[in-house]
């Protein structure tokens, strides 16, 4: 029987290892993700040893609600996620494997749509998606689709990225924009229109992160803010380097209508996700290197330096207000924003 892409819908059957679930595999996920490693149809993906660098390896998984917003939707921010865990590593990404949970009663329009995007999204990154598996759940016990990834990449010889080489003295850059994904996600699911729509900033950052290391190979860490944005990553970084993370208010750089909606819905930029942006911190003497090579990238255009690293109070975020007084950047206290990322 003929898949209906039209009218069909996930059946409990399409996950059960019979004809339904291969005639899923054949028509939608085969042709989709085509590639010789995969067109193996085997259990597991073997794969070429690196011929030099090291191995990086991540999981990701990927769970938001609507799960098509302005500027992309579930499949491609799950591709463009666990690439970037990869990229801010100074890793080159290879390889994607990618297991889904779909619920049943899921429009196989709907499905076919986020495959779709998802083989756009790892083809524009040069990516293989070379295994998978899919699951299907009872209906009502799922958010549509559930993506889990693992991504397979290589570091170069000489590229070491850690938080624990954070110094004194470090400048803080920032590759763009804060908060475009949260907020785009905000508008989707509470209506609220604005002029001029927010769209997500999901994007993979491997080719800025190339361009960056050839500028400044000194850099000492990167990190991309997803979920709990750029507050929470800075935390990160300022516990595990033992330092104090200072940035300036007036220095980071927003879409105004990011500005307007977190001032109409109560969100604070600091705190939303972000999918297309990274954090780098490098040497002083680095800075404006560092900077010019970002902004002559696409994805680096809006880069800024946004703050430096001191070695008072350690563990601590602080930032200077446009009025010229310092404020504690606290971590979150519970969850500001679900399913988002």
């Amino acid at each position: 029987m003929a898949i209906d892409w039209v009218h069909g819908h996930v059946e409990l059957a399409h996950g059960g290892g019979a004809r339904r679930m291969h005639e899923l595999i054949e028509e939608l996920f085969y042709p989709a993700f085509d590639n010789p490693i995969l067109s193996r149809g085997e259990d597991q993906a073997v794969l070429p040893s690196p011929l030099n660098g090291r191995v990086a390896v991540t999981t990701d998984s990927h769970v938001v609600t609507p799960l098509f917003f302005p500027g992309g939707d579930i499949g491609a921010l799950a591709v463009h996620g666990t690439i970037n865990d990869l990229a801010v590593g100074g890793a080159q990404p290879h390889y994607l494997s990618v297991a889904l949970i779909l619920e049943e009663g899921l429009a196989l329009a709907d499905l076919r749509r986020i495959i779709e995007s998802l083989a756009a999204a790892a083809r524009a990154a040069r990516v293989e998606i070379v295994t998978g598996d899919t699951k299907v759940v009872e209906r009502g016990k799922g958010d549509g689709i559930y993506i889990q990834t693992t991504g397979v990449g290589t570091v170069p010889t000489g590229v070491e990225l850690s938080a624990q080489a954070i110094r004194p003295g470090d400048r803080l850059l920032l590759s763009g924009t804060l908060g475009d994904h949260g907020a785009a996600i905000l508008s989707a699911r509470s209506g609220v229109g604005f002029t001029s729509p927010i769209r997500s900033d999901s994007a993979a950052l491997h080719d800025l992160v190339a361009v960056m290391l050839e500028a400044a190979p000194e850099i000492r860490c990167m990190r991309d803010p997803t979920r709990g944005g750029l507050a929470a990553t800075l935390h990160e970084l300022a516990r595990q380097s033992g330092t104090a993370m200072q940035i300036y208010e007036s220095a980071l750089p927003l879409q105004p209508e990011v500005v307007s909606a977190c001032e109409l819905l109560g969100f604070d930029p600091l705190y939303l996700a972000n999918e297309g942006k990274l954090v780098a911190v490098c040497p002083a003497e680095a800075t404006e290197r560092l900077l010019k090579a970002m902004q002559q990238h696409p994805l680096g255009a809006q880069a800024a330096i946004v703050g430096e690293v001191a070695a008072e109070p350690p563990g601590f975020v602080e930032m200077e207000t446009v009025f010229g007084s310092w404020r504690t950047v606290d971590w979150l206290a519970g969850e500001q924003l679900p399913r988002i990322c």
